[in-house]
Order: C-alpha cells, then structure tokens, then sequence
C-alpha cells in the first residue's frame, strides 16, 4: 500500500514510542516507514498512506502519546524526493548550490523539506534525522543558486512556524570536497 501522504510523532518517551506506534497501525490502514528512538532519548514513528488514514493515525497517536508528545505532522502529496532523501538513497553526482537547514525538530524539518522541494527545482541530497545530532535534523539540497535560495527560504518559513529553526545556509559555489563529507 502506498499513499501520497505522510505522518509523524516525535515523541520525548521511548516506551510511549511503542504504545503509540501500535496505536497508529492499528487505528487505520497505514504503512509503518519509521519507528525508531534517537538522539536524546526521543522516539519518532512515521507512517505512509492516503490523507485521511494518515490523519486519524496521527490523530490516535497524538491520544495515546499524550504528554510524551513533542512534534507531529501530517503532510498530505508530498514531494516524492523526500522518502530517497530519508533513506539517504539519493544520488548525487556533483553539487551545484548547497542549501542546509537544521532544526530542533525532526517533524519540523521534514516539514521544512517538502517546503523548500515544492518550492524550486532542486534535489535534496540527504535528510538526516537526529542520529548523532544531539535530537537535532538537518536536510541539505542542490541546484541553481537561485532555486536553492527560494528553497531554503521556504523551508526556513516552515519550519521558523514552530520556532525551531536552528540554521539556514546558501553557499553558492561549494568546493566538490563537500559532497564526500556528506554521503
């Protein structure tokens, strides 16, 4: 089953973490992509599938998890380079521009990410989710000064709209080193 819609709960508990992952699949009919703890002790859960099951999943979820719940999201069509760039399978040859966003928040980055990919015609490198980041995300993209700046910028707005924005970076003309360091 796939849908075109994702959800979230970041949550601040690992037990909790469980509950709420058992409690989301068994409340729709949904497919688990993420259940995981991270840095700092949190627990994310994600789940694919159409809008209204992803909803009343993260819906049961933000009830089960209740006070242990620190983010969540639901983004009904988003853009199809999120998913390689989570699993880190996506590809690149060579960078153009580089955008870097960083969040407090790995709900809020993805949100942030899916922004600034149907913002501008860019390829999003690599979306790091809190391992080793002290429970901080990052997502770094390529193209055209131009389309990365929009980008950033749109995913800047998304995620400053919860107050976790923590960085946003431009560099126009990276020095191809770079892109070793980050894949």
């Amino acid at each position: 089953m796939l849908g075109n819609s994702i959800g979230l709960i970041e949550l601040g508990s690992i037990a909790a973490g469980y509950e709420v992952a058992d409690a989301m699949l068994k409340t729709a009919d949904v497919e688990l992509l993420l259940a995981r703890s991270i840095c700092s002790g949190k627990y994310i859960v994600m789940v694919r599938g159409d809008v209204a099951a992803v909803e009343s999943s993260v819906q049961a979820g933000r009830e089960s998890g209740s006070f242990s719940v620190i983010d969540t999201f639901v983004i009904p069509n988003v853009h199809e380079s999120v998913f390689p760039a989570i699993g880190g399978a996506s590809k690149t040859e060579r960078l153009e521009a580089l955008g870097l966003l960083e969040s407090f928040s790995v709900a809020a980055l993805i949100e942030g990410a899916d922004a600034a990919a149907k913002a501008a015609a860019v390829r999003l490198i690599e979306i790091r989710l809190a391992m080793a980041l002290g429970g901080k995300a990052f997502v770094s993209l390529t193209g055209s000064v131009s389309a990365v700046r929009s980008a950033v910028e749109a995913g800047a707005r998304a995620i400053g709209a919860k107050g976790l924005l923590v960085n946003k970076v431009v560099i126009p003309n990276p020095r191809p080193e770079l892109l070793g360091e980050m894949i």
